[in-house]
């Protein structure tokens, strides 16, 4: 039957079906056979094209399908530079981030997903990092690519895997030499991801002598007046540095500290250019300014950053920066990063802190530059950030500088006729006494910084007087401040205040008296404390809790010295208006809120909005200071009800027996005391015992650490060593031919002065009229002599040509020696083991 239909069909002819093109799964299943099953390279070569071509578009196809064979083709087919090149320009399309505009199914975590595949292997991203040594461009530069996508994706991962490979990190240190500037700059950027939270590598990276090839890429691009190359190197820098104080010992020992001075010189060349401040010169000034920070940060070791200081005062860069901040035109943006890093190269440095008040800024007449800062902080059209810059520069400028603070209280007290019109002192007040709730804030967080541990200033400070208005009688400072604390109806400029008070009350009785023996300072506190509103506004809460703080505080430094309010009187006021448990609970609130904890992390203001300011952070300190002391005296019972029992009982006539007792309990007293004595000291033992341990452990564990650095270096030096030593055999082979031909060399200048001596002789014989048979004689060797000489001299060119050429190939076998790090010169005793045979080779050579 189908033979008929057959027929028919070809007589009457039909019309052909369509065929069915086959889906994007099944050529690449196709293809993915082909490449596994083909033995000929063009054909595994076509395979791997159009998988290249089908990656784009049919991703997930290809990614489930190919990864495999691919990476196979990576270990097989190494040793063919196009067939690698595609199949890594495959496998980089597959693990991109980036989601293809020709994809058929987009999907913003497929990258994401293929990297966790192919990460699981850590032989694969070993053989990725292998051909990284391909010159070929079409070779290393897919490598480079697909391992930022794999950093991108799953960064811890890929950095351990690349720690524990041989020679891994070297490998990329090395890119950073290639010529090719695309090549150059995306190991650039793989660094830099690379380096991101990883101290290991870190180190690792700054011993492959990273520092030195990212000056030399600055200084190639132009410095800080370059590109985005720049600011690479400098990202890459700072996050070799950052938190790393190993890397930063390893940066001021090199002395890498004073090549960034230049860096910031060439901005004062080139303040008069025409083209300003662009944004990528901007972008490149704040990198350094964070390198700069990054060195002196606050929460480094106190000893690393005090020499970081020191070092940056000497080679100029303080000096440098505070004429930067002279300059006119300089954005808001960078003025004010530059303002901060100079606030930490001078923190709790008294020479810098020195050198920075003797900087005068070129006003008319010239003003110190820290007054003119001040001026900027109290002017409300200043930018925000700017003002908090000035504050926080201000803060560094009297840190740990009691000379500098006892100045700045000794410009509010009377003064002689030579004094300044203005003064830092005047500035700060008139600041307190503004219409501007942030200037407030400002100055007065500022003048608490003058008091803090200087019992000396707080008792001085409370002699300083002001005149409010004209024509009425000056008024105390702390007076002023409870004035502004109770009619000022902005929290802000009242939680300042109190940051004020507070400090200056601490530990000072003098203080304390002065503010308690205000009128309505006390009963404005309990009036506000007592008020059982309630109210969830940050700064409601933290307005009473600073107050309960201020009374906590005049309590605990009460010295009695005001009848009305005694330690004891103020304890039962607080306990019957207030309530025990009540003035704790508020007393703790602050130290509960997200905003004391943030504010004690660091010194500088951690804000993005005005109204983000609330706490200071010496203030924080200060309240993690006496927080449990104050609670403790607070909620203590009073001594008044004990001394009025002892009066009471004082005229009672005495019982022996209990005056037996009472010597008991006096001797038991003792003794409890002492015993207690002997606790302390031995807790106070322990106390220190722990923290050398953990001193110890941190050492230890920082100990650690290196040695696996050094193991890793170790690991990555060995292959470089057995070149060197192979290298090191030839130049010693060649040192020894170079001795033989210069001794032949002094044999033929021996020959040359006796020559030279017989044509001496024979003209002191032909001037004394000799013979002419000597004469002839003479002439005879004289010829014999010139023959010799004459083929002396041809020795001597042969050997000189030989000797030219040794030298070429010393000089290249001594660059190959320099470049591994070995020094071996011509004087070295190595020489003296070349090999017999040789030297007879050579001998025999020249003298055939």
């Amino acid at each position: 039957m189908e033979y008929f239909k057959s027929s028919i069909k070809y007589v009457v002819g039909t019309t052909p079906e369509p065929e069915v093109k086959p889906s994007g799964a099944e050529m690449i299943e196709r293809l993915v056979n082909r490449l596994q099953s083909s033995s000929l390279l063009d054909d595994r070569r076509d395979a791997c094209r159009a998988l290249k071509a089908l990656s784009r578009n049919h991703r997930v196809e290809v990614g489930a399908l190919a990864m495999e064979p691919l990476l196979q083709v990576l270990h097989m087919d190494k040793t063919d530079s196009e067939i690698v090149a595609l199949a890594l320009d495959t496998l980089c399309n597959i693990t991109s981030k980036e989601v293809f505009d020709d994809e058929d199914e987009a999907k913003h975590n497929i990258g994401e997903e293929f990297t966790e595949i192919l990460v699981k292997n850590e032989s694969s991203v070993s053989r990725i990092l292998m051909f990284l040594e391909e010159f070929e461009s079409k070779v290393r530069w897919p490598a480079l690519k697909i391992l930022s996508n794999l950093l991108t994706h799953k960064l811890k991962i890929v950095q351990e895997i690349i720690l524990v490979s041989p020679m891994g990190i070297s490998k990329l240190m090395d890119i950073l030499a290639d010529t090719r500037e695309v090549i150059r700059n995306d190991a650039l950027l793989v660094l830099i991801q690379l380096t991101k939270g990883n101290s290991n590598i870190q180190k690792i990276v700054a011993f492959e002598n990273a520092f030195d090839r990212i000056f030399i890429l600055i200084h190639h691009e132009g410095g800080v007046e370059g590109g985005i190359v720049v600011e690479d190197c400098l990202i890459l820098m700072l996050n070799l540095l950052r938190s790393n104080y190993s890397n930063q010992n390893f940066f001021k020992e090199g002395s890498y500290i004073q090549k960034l001075t230049p860096m910031f010189e060439l901005l004062t060349t080139c303040a008069d250019e025409p083209n300003g401040w662009s944004p990528q010169k901007m972008s490149n000034v704040y990198c350094l300014t964070q390198i700069v920070r990054a060195l002196v940060a606050p929460n480094g070791p106190a000893q690393s950053v005090a020499a970081c200081q020191k070092i940056m005062k000497s080679c100029g860069l303080l000096e440098t920066l505070c004429n930067i901040l002279m300059m006119v035109g300089i954005p808001q943006d960078t003025l004010t990063e530059l303002i901060n890093t100079v606030a930490e190269i001078i923190r709790g440095d008294d020479i810098n802190q020195e050198f920075l008040a003797n900087v005068m800024a070129p006003s008319n007449p010239p003003r110190p530059v820290i007054l003119v800062l001040l001026m900027s902080m109290i002017n409300d059209k200043q930018t925000f950030s700017l003002r908090c810059a000035v504050l926080y520069c201000f803060q560094c400028f009297l840190y740990k500088n009691v000379t500098k603070q006892m100045e700045l209280v000794q410009t509010l007290l009377p003064q002689g006729t030579d004094r300044p019109s203005l003064t830092s002192g005047q500035l700060l007040c008139g600041g307190i006494c503004s219409s501007d709730s942030l200037s407030i804030w400002f100055s007065a967080v500022a003048l608490s910084h003058a008091l803090i541990e200087g019992t000396k200033q707080k008792e001085e400070l409370v002699k300083v007087h002001l005149a409010t208005n004209i024509g009425t009688p000056p008024v105390s400072l702390m007076s002023q401040c409870i004035t502004l604390l109770q009619q000022n109806n902005n929290i802000q400029s009242k939680l300042g205040i109190l940051i004020l008070l507070c400090t200056w009350t601490a530990y000072s009785p003098a203080a304390v008296k002065a503010f308690v023996s205000i009128e309505f300072s006390v009963s404005y506190l309990i009036a506000l404390l007592s008020s059982h509103e309630f109210t969830e506004d940050v700064q409601e809460i933290l307005l009473k809790s600073m107050c309960a703080f201020l009374i906590g505080i005049c309590v605990h430094f009460n010295d009695d010295s005001v009848p009305k309010y005694t330690k004891s009187k103020l304890r039962d006021i607080v306990e019957n208006r207030i309530g025990l448990e009540k003035i704790q609970d508020t007393i703790g609130n602050i130290t509960k809120h997200e905003v004391y904890s943030r504010t004690l992390k660091h010194p500088q203001l951690s804000v993005k909005t005005s109204e983000e300011i609330l706490l200071d952070h010496e203030f924080c300190r200060l309240l993690k200071n006496l927080e449990t002391v104050v609670l403790k005296t607070i909620s203590s019972k009073g001594d008044a009800n004990n001394h009025n029992e002892d009066s009471h009982n004082y005229n009672l006539p005495e019982n022996p027996m209990i005056a037996q007792y009472k010597d008991l309990i006096r001797e038991q007293d003792a003794k409890i005391t002492m015993l207690i004595d002997t606790v302390n000291g031995l807790t106070k033992e322990k106390h220190d015992l722990v923290f050398q341990m953990d001193q110890l452990r941190s050492k230890v564990d920082s100990l650690v650490d290196e040695n696996k650095v050094l193991r890793a270096a170790h690991a990555s030096f060995s292959d470089k060593l057995n070149q060197a030593e192979n290298n090191h055999t030839s130049h010693e082979k060649c040192l020894k031919q170079i001795q033989i031909l210069q001794e032949q060399v002094k044999r033929c200048e021996d020959l040359e002065n006796q020559i030279s001596k017989y044509e001496d002789i024979i003209k002191e014989m032909k001037s004394d009229n000799l013979e002419n048979a000597i004469i002839e004689k003479l002439d005879k060797e004289i010829a014999e002599k010139t023959q010799s000489l004459n083929k002396l001299t041809q020795d001597q060119n042969d050997l000189l040509a030989l000797m030219m050429d040794q030298d070429k190939l010393i000089d290249k076998y001594q660059k190959k020696l320099h470049s591994l790090g070995i020094c071996c010169d011509e004087d070295d005793s190595c020489v003296e083991h070349v090999e017999n045979h040789n030297d007879s080779a050579v001998t025999n050579e020249k003298f055939n």
